[in-house]
């Protein structure tokens, strides 16, 4: 049956090859535009190295802080370390809490007597090196002991190795950090800036360099924020009660000095993480559903009338075979079925071509449908198959093809089924 289907369908296409042609080529806009929309929302959400684990993500990047003193203002930003490890590195329910910077900060490196280059500078604890997975290709990450004792020691990306000693093998080697020495632990494959959180050239403990005390509001804000790793996505309820309960704790104790902290029901999800861009805002994850799935809508609907006219266009030719199927026992519901299959056939096959040249178009056009909002890093943002592709990328292009097709043909099929076999055989259309 499925074999029928394809060699009808080829057979249209070469009957009509014009009209075929223009359906294709319409089908393969739409998926093509689809597609890039919903690549461009999978980057900020799907799980790709060094954050495979997006899925087990919970973030806090920033909070608000309010006192007594102040009436209804807040300040607003990302939290110190203390705050971090207080709140949040002290809970119990998740997997890991990791505390880094907020942003990354262009940082002048070099080796002694040479010039030196700009490199994108992330400072994190210990445990940054648990919660993501980046590709080591030589050496090791620094450990608890390193960053408790404030050592100053880095990882590199390839690029900024290669840039500054000619090669990659450098673990244990020296070089300048904003004038100042440090020992390479290790050295990792490059990481895209759309990987939000983990992104960087070069990590180092933040206890070496005395961030933890670059601190404002009496020690409560700062420049840090924290990733927590869960065990399970169902994990997530339980986490934010304990966390919402450790808040509780924190702010009875600061709340001697008039302080308190506000989470705006942080901690947050990778998507609503993806949508947070102010400290005081809370992003309104429904909405932003909403506005895609218009998107979405337009984009199928506009097509769909189009090329209904022309499935209809090419259902006036078959009429008197559409009759013989009738008068040889086909019902009306096998009859659909049969037009919308073979309608189908044609579909995937544009809906491959717009496929591909989605992905085409997203790798050649990564600066501009990959821009983020705010970043501090001027470097563009890098994709690749791994951030491109996912299982859920071909899914949802099933999906529309299957979507697209069925407000394309289910229509004049349905008038199809419709006429009568007198009719049909007659090569009328009523």
């Amino acid at each position: 049956m499925i074999k029928q289907y394809f060699t009808q369908a080829w057979a249209q296409l070469r009957q009509q090859p014009l009209i075929s042609a223009v359906g294709i080529a319409g089908t393969a806009l739409a998926i093509f535009l689809i597609m890039l929309v919903v690549m461009m929302q999978q980057v900020k959400v799907a799980p790709f190295a060094p954050e495979s684990n997006r899925d087990r993500f919970l973030h806090v990047k920033t909070m608000s802080i309010t006192n007594s003193s102040w009436g209804n203002s807040t300040s607003n930003g990302p939290m110190s370390a203390q705050t971090a490890r207080e709140c949040f590195q002290s809970l119990k329910t998740p997997e890991a809490v990791t505390i880094y910077t907020a942003f990354p900060v262009s940082t002048p490196v070099s080796l002694p007597g040479k010039p030196a280059v700009g490199a994108d500078l992330r400072q994190t604890d210990d445990i940054f090196w648990r919660v993501f997975d980046f590709s080591f290709i030589g050496g090791k990450p620094y450990d608890k002991a390193a960053f408790d004792a404030g050592q100053p020691v880095a990882v590199l990306t390839e690029s900024v190795a290669r840039n500054i000693f000619g090669t990659v093998e450098v673990a244990g080697r020296e070089f300048l950090l904003n004038h100042a020495p440090y020992r390479v632990a290790g050295v990792v494959k490059d990481v895209s800036t759309l990987a939000d959180c983990a992104y960087g050239q070069v990590w180092v403990p933040y206890t070496s360099t005395g961030m933890d005390k670059d601190t404002w509001n009496d020690r409560h804000m700062g420049r840090m924020s924290c990733t927590i790793l869960a065990h399970s996505r169902d994990d997530f309820p339980a986490i934010r009660e304990e966390a919402e309960r450790r808040r509780l704790e924190y702010n009875t104790l600061i709340g001697k000095n008039g302080w308190e902290l506000i989470y705006r029901n942080r901690p947050y999800d990778q998507e609503k993480n993806a949508l947070a861009f102010g400290a005081n805002v809370e992003p309104d994850v429904d909405a932003a559903r909403r506005q895609r799935a218009v998107i979405f809508a337009i984009l199928l609907i506009v097509p769909a009338i189009n090329l209904s006219s022309m499935t209809q266009s090419r259902l006036r030719q078959r009429v008197s075979e559409i009759g013989v199927r009738r008068a040889f026992g086909s019902t009306r519901t096998e009859l659909m079925g049969q037009i919308i299959a073979e309608n189908l056939v044609t579909t995937l096959l544009a809906g491959v071509v717009g496929l591909l040249l989605s992905v085409v178009f997203a790798y050649m056009g990564n600066t501009l449908f990959f821009a983020q909002e705010f970043s501090q890093t001027l470097n563009p943002p890098e994709v690749d198959a791994s951030i491109l592709l996912h299982a859920s990328t071909f899914a949802w292009a099933l999906l529309f093809c299957f979507v697209l097709n069925l407000m394309s043909s289910g229509f004049p099929a349905w008038r199809a089924s419709r006429i009568g076999i007198v009719n049909a055989l007659g090569g009328r259309l009523h």
